[in-house]
């Protein structure tokens, strides 16, 4: 299981207001752990994002991340709506 971490404390504290706000994004984040591929609409990213990932945490709320296979670490770089592409 990948464990989570963020790049800086603005996206840790985003993503805590994201989840004081909604109780399922933390069951999201566990999916994510499992498999920071496949759940959650996981896609990777092209053009300048090439090598970083994205999924859907709710309708309208979206994290960018980054996958380390070798230590299995999912770094969330940034949380919010299609404006943090």
């Amino acid at each position: 299981m990948y464990k989570i971490f963020t790049a800086n404390n603005k996206t840790e504290k985003i993503l805590s207001e994201y989840i004081f706000q909604r109780k399922d994004i933390k069951n999201k984040l566990d999916l994510l752990k499992l498999n920071p591929r496949k759940y959650n609409g996981a896609h990777p990213l092209h053009g300048r994002l090439k090598g970083k990932w994205a999924c859907w945490f709710g309708s309208n709320i979206r994290a960018i991340y980054s996958i380390n296979d070798k230590e299995e670490i999912i770094i969330i770089e940034a949380v919010g709506t299609h404006k943090i592409y």
